[in-house]
């Protein structure tokens, strides 16, 4: 089990717990973990206390992206040798992190105490930061669906690619059935021209609208965060293994990403 000091926020009512934001995919290979690491760095630079928690347990490569090299892992906290203070590193972009191990063949499946160590390190971190993204592993998963029940929201990240928008459906209609969320977010990835996600999102609420219902009746709202367009420059940040709003701040794809930033804040401030 974990053992750490949970902050205890009963006698202060006025702690403001993180909202907290699942990024997950139908497939992999579409930029789900890319994209929440430059996320997190735009919400930093709008004045947001961001941490990135790695869901994908077993199978992680956020350390990657962001060129890091822990000492210390989620496993790590899981297993008691270390604190979860201890685990929560600084990031390039101002933000913070929890990194998952990886290879980790214990955490592929959703086991008792894995489901206990995720919600009791995720109740500890939540009146610490402003926003949480959790970023999942790709697939429908019993981990995977835990790892988004966990969240206020939920960020569907796909591409224009037949695969990924027929698994994007996929993980649509589970999360409508099993956890009955009624919106979801849908960024599109690597779009050819600027507003082609727009309409890759209406025709997948079309799709959705015909096949896919609600315990409760009716059929998810899909809401369009945003389409971030192919560019050399991701390439570029992924090879060097930097944040691509560091090393390209003007860039298409970086603008792209500061657009869905300011919209995913806009929802939360409606919503609250």
């Amino acid at each position: 089990m974990v053992t750490m000091s949970t902050p205890d926020v009963s006698s202060s009512p006025a702690v403001r717990l993180a909202r907290t934001v699942a990024v997950t995919s139908g497939k992999g290979g579409v930029g789900k973990t890319f994209f929440s690491a430059n996320l997190a760095a735009a919400l930093t630079r709008q004045g947001m206390r961001v941490l990135v928690l790695d869901a994908d347990l077993g199978l992680a490569n956020l350390d990657v992206v962001l060129n890091l090299y822990p000492k210390i892992t989620l496993h790590d906290v899981f297993t008691g040798k270390a604190e979860l203070e201890e685990a929560i590193l600084a990031a390039p972009g101002g933000f913070s992190v929890l990194l998952a191990g990886s290879g980790l063949v214990e955490y592929s499946r959703l086991t008792p105490e894995v489901r206990e160590q995720l919600h009791t390190i995720f109740e500890a971190v939540k009146p610490k930061f402003d926003v949480i993204i959790i970023d999942t592993g790709a697939g429908i998963s019993d981990v995977v669906l835990y790892a988004v029940s966990m969240a206020h929201e939920v960020v569907v990240v796909a591409t224009p690619e037949p695969t990924s928008m027929t698994d994007a459906y996929a993980t649509i209609k589970v999360l409508a059935a099993q956890q009955a969320r009624e919106q979801l977010n849908l960024v599109v990835n690597q779009v050819s021209r600027p507003g082609d996600g727009r309409g890759i999102c209406n025709q997948l609420q079309q799709v959705v609208e015909r096949f896919v219902q609600l315990p409760s009746g009716g059929a998810p709202k899909l809401n369009f965060l945003g389409d971030i367009p192919q560019d050399n420059s991701v390439r570029e940040a992924v090879q060097k293994r930097q944040l691509l709003l560091e090393l390209h701040p003007g860039s298409p794809a970086a603008q792209g990403v500061v657009q869905v930033a300011t919209r995913l804040l806009s929802r939360a401030a409606v919503s609250n």
